[in-house]
């Protein structure tokens, strides 16, 4: 007598019934967890340029005897010689805000940075993050 091995359909019904809820589970934690972390790296970036802009204004106080942050924002402010990089779109852009302080209208949420030279204020452009 020949026994024939394999899997049955109900078996392979099962094991694809399975595979499919533990894809509907993990593919909205791998979206949540991607969105945390550009937030989190937006929010590093922000620090970091916050960082050399109140460094930047303190040096100013110290030699220059005149404290002012600079009128633009440009890379030789960074050891790596360019402004960091947004998270979102990937922007290095930065815009000059407007008025002073940062106001809504100055957003058009096309990615990169707004900054206020007279505040040393700098938010990201990016839609749902202009507060951080």
């Amino acid at each position: 007598m020949k026994k024939n091995t394999g899997f049955t359909s109900i078996e392979l019904i099962v094991v694809i019934v399975i595979l499919g809820i533990i894809g509907v589970v993990a593919i909205p934690k791998y979206y949540d967890m991607s969105t945390t972390s550009k937030e989190n790296e937006l929010k590093g970036q922000l620090g970091t340029i916050r960082s050399v802009l109140s460094l930047y204004y303190s040096n100013q106080a110290l030699t220059a005897g005149t404290a002012s942050y600079p009128a633009t924002l440009t890379g030789s402010l960074f050891t790596e010689g360019e402004v960091p990089e947004e998270p979102y779109n990937s922007s290095t852009i930065v815009k000059a805000s407007a008025s002073s302080p940062i106001i809504i209208g100055d957003f058009d949420d096309d990615g990169g940075w707004i900054y206020d030279a007279v505040l040393g204020d700098v938010r990201a452009d990016i839609a749902g993050k202009h507060s951080l």
